[in-house]
């Protein structure tokens, strides 16, 4: 509990000074609002609705790309970890691919798909697969050999092999690939929705700044701080169920 407290005194005594500073006009700068403003302000848009909304739309678009981009990475991650042919052909290819940024496929997607959710997944799901790729394959290629001579044994097919030996004993590290994945599926998804595509979180910030709304955009962020906090804290969570015995 005490070290709870010391963890919490600083950010308490920054936003008591900001409050201070903001109400004495010591602080002038009405772009930074004050933050009892700005947790009236994120109230309010929860109670119309409005920040839900976005907040579904968001979160949408953020795990089905995060799903389909780490069913990719698992795929393709284990397809390099297990065989050295397939690392020597593939992998400068996808080296060179994941160097290309997610944003700048941005144009690409909405020639392609035009505004809206498939548009915003496919980038997504594409910033989200690498990470996941490179962990799989670290991970397969850490697989304890012994478990691989069970594996043969057993005279397990080679899908049998990956689903019952080799993916379980790689799962603790192809979930950090995942969380890293997460991360990025939310920045990337806000991302999208500010530069192109009018829907989400992202597009709620567009429009409060553009209102003039310093405090709802300061809730929003603060908001999305909340989002990517609690989808970490589960994603740990299953994690740590997953590694009991």
């Amino acid at each position: 509990m005490e070290r709870l407290w010391r963890g919490a005194l600083p950010p308490v005594l920054i936003l008591a000074l900001w409050e201070t500073s903001a109400r004495t006009g010591a602080m002038t700068y009405a772009s930074l609002s004050y933050p009892s403003a700005i947790v009236r302000a994120g109230a309010n848009a929860l109670l119309d609705g409005s920040l839900l909304l976005s907040t579904w739309q968001t979160c949408q678009a953020a795990l089905l790309g995060l799903a389909l981009g780490s069913a990719i990475g698992v795929l393709l991650g284990s397809a390099l970890g297990l065989s050295n042919i397939a690392q020597r052909a593939a992998g400068p290819t996808f080296d060179a691919m994941r160097a290309v940024p997610s944003v700048a496929l941005m144009p690409l997607s909405l020639l392609l798909l035009g505004w809206g959710l498939a548009m915003e997944v496919s980038v997504i799901a594409y910033s989200c697969c690498w990470p996941v790729m490179i962990a799989t394959s670290a991970a397969v290629r850490g697989v304890e050999p012994r478990l691989l001579e069970v594996a043969d044994a057993l005279e397990l097919t080679p899908l049998a092999r990956l689903w019952k030996i080799v993916l379980p004993a790689a799962f603790a590290r192809i979930g950090v690939g995942v969380r890293i994945a997460l991360g990025i599926a939310l920045v990337v998804a806000v991302t999208i929705e500010i530069a192109v595509n009018p829907r989400g979180l992202g597009y709620a910030l567009v429009l409060a700044q553009q209102s003039l709304k310093p405090d709802l955009m300061f809730g929003q962020i603060l908001w999305l701080a909340a989002i990517g906090f609690a989808l970490n804290a589960v994603l740990s969570m299953a994690d740590t169920v997953r590694g009991a015995p």
